[in-house]
């Protein structure tokens, strides 16, 4: 372990994972994989901030496990069983992204278990941060796995509440400068609409015929993507869902169980620093986030996104790298 302080005071410890032919860097700022590395290849396959002070300004969100609420809530509200409840807009000041401006990436999780191959950490979320009811708390298991970097979430609750988790990492295989060439497959015949604030539209459209087809691996250009693929319409027993491949030949399988797959080409980035030295410009990574699907707490005909007291939320995502 080596640790930083964070502007705030806080202090960041990192961690070493090695396992599978990969190894990790896992800090415990937002249970983040700030690097990933794979044997014989010269470049890191993840985006990532080599000071953790960045992942609360230009990197924001970068590796981290993000939630309560991955994604937006439409409006920063939503009913739940007759109660309004406000949540933070911390999106364009009027929506929730990611629970809000203090939402999981910007806790400093507990580290449970370390072993060489594998970390367990956890979070207490209280009841009514944000503006969410319930106290959560959430334990997530990062493993390098035969070739895999590997996510096991779990949440419950003490009063029903939005739960979707989601590991918000940028991938780039090619460890160059833009992701566009890269070849993408998803294994979904429909997504979800957005209007000019990234919220879901009404209705639910089919990919065919549109630049969101990707059934066929093809290259990601043109962007912009920012787009939830709707895989299933619930939890599912895990499967591949999704291939990223680089030009450099190094292929990328995304396994999960989750209803919804987020791909957002990473448009946003202006010059941030990186790791080896790289600068993050436009496109200089891809994040294909495993999750429920966005706005469900104000959206019936979704998968049902809410966590009962009775109920354990469990996530399952898995990145398999091979050449």
């Amino acid at each position: 372990m080596s640790d930083w302080t964070l502007p705030d005071g806080r202090k960041v410890d990192r961690l070493t994972l090695r396992g599978g032919g990969l190894t990790a860097q896992v800090l415990t700022l937002g249970a983040t994989v700030q690097d990933l590395r794979m044997e014989g290849v010269d470049h890191p396959l993840v985006l990532g901030c080599p000071n953790p002070a960045d992942y609360l300004g230009g990197g924001l969100y970068m590796g981290a496990i993000v939630g309560r609420f991955a994604n937006r809530i439409g409006g920063a509200r939503f009913t739940l069983d007759g109660r309004e409840h406000r949540t933070d807009p911390n999106f364009k000041g009027r929506h929730t992204l990611h629970g809000g401006k203090h939402g999981t990436n910007w806790h400093i999780w507990t580290v449970e278990a370390a072993r060489d191959d594998s970390a367990t950490l956890s979070l207490l979320l209280p009841d009514g941060e944000m503006g969410f009811p319930g106290a959560m708390t959430i334990r997530a298991t990062v493993a390098l796995r035969d070739g895999a970097l590997v996510f096991d979430i779990q949440a419950s609750t003490d009063a029903p509440t939005p739960c979707n988790l989601a590991h918000h990492g940028y991938f780039n295989l090619d460890g160059g400068g833009d992701v566009r060439k890269h070849r993408l497959r998803v294994a979904a015949d429909r997504y979800l609409p957005v209007d000019d604030d990234l919220i879901p539209l009404p209705g639910i459209a089919q990919v065919a015929g549109t630049r969101f087809d990707f059934r066929h691996a093809r290259q990601i250009e043109p962007g912009e993507y920012d787009h939830n693929f709707c895989l299933s319409d619930g939890p599912v027993a895990p499967c591949v869902v999704a291939e990223l491949t680089g030009q450099s030949g190094i292929r990328m399988q995304v396994e999960t169980d989750r209803p919804g797959l987020q791909v957002y080409d990473g448009v946003h980035f202006g010059g941030l620093a990186g790791l080896d030295g790289r600068r993050y410009d436009r496109f200089a990574g891809v994040a294909l986030e495993t999750q429920g699907w966005p706005d469900a707490p104000n959206r019936p005909d979704f998968p049902d996104a809410i966590l009962r007291p009775d109920q354990v939320y469990r996530h399952h995502a898995a990145y398999r790298f091979s050449r």
